[in-house]
């Protein structure tokens, strides 16, 4: 089995800084694609960004220039370095993988989920 466990969230004024760190434990053989999710209040749960098993990255257009996805591969670690953060920012945000691991000799792939940790931007 593989856990995903978020940490870093907290309560911060508009224009401070979060790091989200996102860290994959268990039957690991590789990680193919990370990506932080977000859920507001109300609303449906919206892609913030996304990083490839390389260094390729995507953000939603809120976020662009503003958050930095990146990845520590020995440490099974992704990260979200959240800057000029603003009230929009709000929600509960959630670490995916997509990962793959040997079982004898079929390989298998899922998507996993971590359980969320809380960011609050107040103005």
């Amino acid at each position: 089995q593989v856990q995903l466990v978020e940490s870093g969230g907290g309560l911060v004024q508009a224009g401070g800084s979060l790091r989200l760190s996102c860290a994959a434990s268990g039957t690991i053989g590789s990680i193919n694609a990370w990506g932080w999710y977000r859920q507001a209040p109300g609303k449906q749960r919206e892609l913030v960004a996304s990083i490839t098993s390389g260094t390729s990255a995507n953000y939603a257009d809120s976020v662009k220039g503003r958050f930095t996805i990146s990845r520590d591969n020995a440490k099974n670690t992704m990260y979200l370095q959240m800057n000029s953060l603003k009230p929009e920012d709000t929600g509960v945000y959630h670490c995916n993988a997509d990962i793959g691991a040997y079982s004898g000799i079929r390989y298998t792939r899922r998507q996993y989920w971590g359980q969320g940790t809380q960011v609050t931007v107040s103005s």
